[in-house]
């Protein structure tokens, strides 16, 4: 990334510098560094990208700041103005952490895949009108890869553990690689 007094220049875009110079799109890619110093431009490193699902950032030792895994017990304190005097309160709130929410998203990814097929259900009920056999697996597939996703998710002891459930990875080197799918289970499709 290279920066003009402080502000960072975009490649491929026209430029002014403070003396009113104006610099053409490609500028930046054509000039020499010793060029863009005798303007003073400097390059400084692109600061690395992260999962924000799973990170907060980078540290200043350049290491991932994991998110919160586990829920956690929180004691904020406040102090109020009443008509005595200063008076300190707390309240307590559980904070959640990742496996919370991940075990939510997966509960509500099965409700959403179950609830079109929800009035065979009822049907079955209420006008004893059997559900039909691929409608009763499908369902049963959908509450079972649930179940098996919200346990994967709850084994999990790391950040790095839980991100991995959802990414491929790859195995071996050069021509002898292998991708090993994710380690969550598919979803059912409803047309199989």
């Amino acid at each position: 990334m290279f920066i003009l007094n402080g502000n960072p220049l975009a490649l491929d875009r026209a430029f002014t510098t403070p003396d009113g110079t104006q610099y053409p799109r490609n500028w930046l890619r054509l000039a020499t560094a010793e060029q863009r110093a005798a303007i003073g431009i400097t390059e400084v490193p692109e600061t690395p990208v992260h999962d924000q699902r799973y990170y907060w950032g980078y540290d200043a030792d350049g290491n991932l700041i994991p998110k919160q895994l586990e829920d956690e017990q929180v004691t904020v304190w406040e102090d109020v103005t009443t008509d005595v005097g200063i008076a300190s309160t707390s309240r307590t709130y559980t904070q959640t952490g990742l496996k919370t929410l991940h075990i939510s998203q997966t509960k509500e990814t099965a409700n959403t895949l179950l609830s079109p097929t929800d009035w065979y259900v009822v049907r079955k009920f209420e006008r004893d009108v059997n559900v039909p056999v691929g409608i009763a697996s499908y369902r049963a597939s959908v509450i079972s890869v649930s179940s098996e996703r919200e346990s994967l998710i709850g084994l999990t002891t790391s950040v790095a553990e839980l991100k991995g459930l959802y990414e491929s990875s790859v195995v071996g080197v050069g021509t002898e690689q292998t991708i090993q799918p994710p380690a969550m289970p598919e979803w059912p499709n409803i047309n199989n």
